[in-house]
């Protein structure tokens, strides 16, 4: 009898990539995918532990899936099996757990298992000298979107942050290898491709010779791929002119940003263990928006960090107010085990954490709005990912600027880039028309004026 499996993801893109190479290798090794309400042969949740609701998240996620497969197998991949894996042990009926250096062999490690023979608890510490493993994505023709992990580790131990425990060493693909990644990508019909990472600026610095990002964005725009490339997060510090300057000139690289601030307050970023100053970031912010004025700039700030008292979260206030930012992300502080921070005086009451980040979120929403309004009346080229609602017959849709953009069809349209125009907002979604109904290339961009 076939197998199944279910894999439920949290957390990031990278994460997202990761279960996407476990779906394909599973299907590969003659696995099937359980439907919804299917019992499953095997349950695979891949873990977060970003923050402590994610850390709950995860362990609900495990529990559902022991309660809802008993006579499967259960297992636990990813940041928090690598980094708090005594933790996870604990937990009734969870019967494998791999970390972030093993969970690329989950398939054979599935195919060797009975139910007998477990628990089990699948670990290796990091080192050095490791090598980026390699995890191909082939994707399924006909979607729009894929993420390409080149990238995997952090070195910059933030203290509040316990990534660099979960993911380990920098470690990049080879640039050879991303642009076979890009090809047969485009080969299997994606017209957008994120490049993803845990550190993605540092990419390149652990081959030795030289590459880095700049590096591979020019040699993947020698390709000419008909497609679009986006980046995910990037700090502050590793945006450099030529960067922005590539992005403002290049109509194959997205016109998006996103950039933690985490905080506007200096002293609040010493302690933070974070290089660059609220100035700075601000001039970056500035340097972006004079450059690219229609760029999306998406920041992550968090509420609450230790010692973060009234006037330091005005200063983060004040600083987003008044830059061009487009949306944020916010997180409202939480102590990791194992982080410097949770070991930091000056703790801020969860109630004042949590007014801080509604306040800001509040700013967030008021930022996303100004952004929209100021790309109504311009055209855009759309990638077209199929129907909003096939009854009012309305197609989404996103720009290369991050505008995810409604408009009407009368019929489907998917996969297919169209030059749309924004009219207005109804709440906080873009309305749109089309203004050309054929297809108007990938490699247009539009919306400079």
């Amino acid at each position: 009898m076939t197998r199944k499996f279910k894999i439920v993801t949290l957390g990031c893109k990278v994460n997202q990539y990761e279960s996407a190479y476990l779906k394909e290798a599973l299907l590969r090794g003659g696995w099937e995918q359980a439907s919804k309400g299917e019992a499953a042969d095997a349950s695979v949740v891949n873990t977060c532990i970003v923050t402590q609701r994610a850390s709950y998240q995860s362990r609900q996620a495990i529990r559902k899936a022991v309660r809802e497969n008993p006579s499967g197998i259960s297992v636990a991949v990813g940041c928090y099996a690598q980094a708090f894996s005594d933790e996870l042990s604990g937990i009734e009926g969870l019967d494998l757990i791999l970390g972030n250096t093993t969970k690329g062999r989950l398939p054979e490690i599935l195919a060797s298992l009975e139910k007998q023979s477990l628990p089990r608890l699948v670990l290796e510490d990091f080192s050095e000298a490791m090598p980026f493993e390699f995890l191909p994505v082939k994707g399924a023709a006909g979607r729009t979107r894929a993420f390409l992990k080149i990238q995997e580790g952090c070195e910059s131990f933030c203290s509040y942050c316990i990534v660099p425990f979960a993911r380990g060493p920098l470690r990049s693909l080879d640039p050879d290898k991303v642009l076979l990644m890009l090809k047969e990508l485009c080969e299997a019909g994606y017209k957008e491709v994120v490049l993803t990472g845990i550190h993605l600026g540092k990419y390149g610095v652990d081959l030795g010779d030289g590459t880095n990002l700049m590096h591979l964005l020019v040699g993947i725009g020698k390709e000419r791929l008909p497609l679009r490339i986006r980046l995910s997060s990037l700090e502050p510090n590793e945006i450099h002119q030529e960067l922005i300057g590539l992005v403002a000139s290049e109509d194959w690289l997205c016109r998006h940003f996103h950039i933690p601030l985490q905080s506007g307050d200096n002293g609040i970023l010493r302690a933070m263990n974070r290089h660059y100053s609220s100035a700075g970031f601000a001039r970056l912010v500035e340097q972006i928006h004079t450059k690219t004025p229609l760029a999306a700039i998406g920041v992550d700030v968090m509420a609450g960090f230790p010692g973060e008292d009234q006037q330091a979260y005005l200063n983060t206030y004040d600083v987003i107010r008044d830059l061009p930012i487009s949306y944020l992300h916010v997180f409202p502080y939480s102590p990791r085990k194992g982080t410097a921070a949770s070991r930091l005086r000056g703790q801020v009451p969860q109630k004042e954490v949590k007014e801080r980040a509604a306040a800001l979120r509040a700013l967030g929403q008021e930022k996303r709005k100004a952004f929209y309004r100021s790309c109504l009346g311009r055209t855009f080229v759309v990638l077209a990912e199929g129907w909003e609602c096939e009854m009012r017959r309305t197609i989404k849709g996103l720009s290369d600027n991050y505008l995810k953009i409604i408009f009407p069809s009368p019929e489907l349209i998917k996969n297919e880039v169209v030059a749309v125009t924004p009219e207005r907002l109804d709440k906080d979604r873009i309305l749109g028309k089309v203004v050309h109904p054929e297809c108007v290339g990938h490699a247009s961009r539009l919306g400079v004026s």
